[in-house]
């Protein structure tokens, strides 16, 4: 990572969401590595929630968290396959104002190293809402990682450059776990 000496670290309030039919949050392992991950590099963790897979209950929730002051980033891991019931994308896409295609792009470029030409079929989707960062990924707990590791970790830090997500984020209020 490029790093900025003089510039401060800052750490944002982020609001996690599992999409899953199957899962709860004693064995919600992506959902988790998110909230372990977040925390351990200085964020704050505004809320975890856990649904099933219904294109208006993601919706709903998603939106709420754009309206709220408190909220600057959520991720959502779950719901973004082909099968019948995977509506992630579609629940979460019309709500962005502006879409980051290149996170996507990237996404399924690193993937090719642990899951190979099956990175095709990810649907992984980011874009910007209110000043809220929207990041929508598989459910697998290595998709996860991937992302944390090989995206997430450099955007999210204002040090990171040359540039990150930080800047184009709203202020926040401030944040009381709710997770």
């Amino acid at each position: 990572m490029k790093a900025k000496a003089d510039t401060p670290f800052v750490p944002l309030n982020i609001a996690v969401l599992t999409v899953s039919d199957t899962r709860s949050f004693e064995n919600d392992t992506s959902g988790q590595l998110f909230v372990d991950r977040l925390t351990a590099a200085g964020h704050r963790l505004a809320e975890r929630v856990l649904l099933k897979d219904d294109l208006y209950r993601i919706r709903a929730q998603v939106a709420h968290w754009i309206a709220e002051e408190v909220v600057q980033v959520v991720l959502v891991t779950g719901g973004t396959g082909f099968t019948g019931r995977d509506s992630t994308p579609e629940a979460v896409a019309c709500l962005l104002d502006k879409r980051i295609d290149g996170f996507g792009e990237l996404f399924r470029q690193i993937s090719v190293a642990d899951i190979g030409t099956s990175t095709v079929q990810s649907r992984a989707l980011a874009g910007l809402a209110n000043g809220t960062l929207v990041c929508c990924l598989p459910g697998s707990t290595n998709a996860c990682r991937t992302a944390w590791d090989g995206i997430l970790a450099e955007q999210l830090d204002a040090r990171f450059r040359p540039c990150n997500f930080v800047p184009h984020l709203k202020q926040a209020a401030p944040c009381e776990s709710r997770g």
